[in-house]
């Protein structure tokens, strides 16, 4: 393992490196397969706006974002965030984006049920969310099976590929 954070069964995350910024992950945020269902793949991404992107979270507190690694093979497999931190108001969104070849082996619940505790357990953040579109049929069932209850609809909140579509608003509380 690399530089492991946190560790899981099938996975480690760490912190996202300038090595990286492979060719293969920035096109992940321009692959319209992976991307069907979130705001990316909308503007061509680049090798520049990876880098910047990459200096910013490098250097605020508004988020933190780990690398989703595959422990047998040392891969990076996927991202997963908190971001849009409110060190106030304690709570955080979650988001998630996965090379889809390693989508169905149970990484991103893996990766989110580790995020979530770390955001409870060393963050002391008390509420952690995510929005997805009602398209999102893998996303709704990954935020249930991480705990996370609906608590909203946002009517036709995204266009994507020519069409509106609502957005699904999921949260789980620190009940500790």
């Amino acid at each position: 393992m690399h530089h492991p954070f946190l560790i899981g069964k099938k996975i480690y995350l760490r912190g996202i490196e300038e090595g990286d910024l492979s060719k293969e992950y920035f096109q992940w945020f321009n692959d319209i397969e992976i991307c069907r269902h979130n705001s990316h793949a909308t503007f061509p991404n680049s090798e520049k706006k990876m880098r910047d992107y990459f200096n910013d979270v490098q250097s605020g507190s508004h988020a933190v974002v780990f690398a989703i690694v595959e422990k047998r093979s040392n891969i990076h497999t996927g991202n997963i965030s908190l971001q849009k931190i409110d060190w106030i108001s304690r709570n955080a969104e979650i988001a998630f984006i996965m090379d889809k070849k390693f989508w169905g082996k149970g990484y991103g619940y893996e990766a989110g049920k580790l995020v979530i505790d770390y955001a409870f357990e060393r963050l002391n953040l008390v509420r952690v969310y995510c929005g997805t579109s009602s398209k999102n049929i893998g996303m709704q069932k990954l935020a249930v099976k991480l705990g996370m209850n609906k608590e909203g609809v946002r009517k036709k909140a995204m266009y994507k590929l020519g069409e509106y579509s609502d957005i699904i608003e999921y949260g789980v509380l620190n009940n500790k």
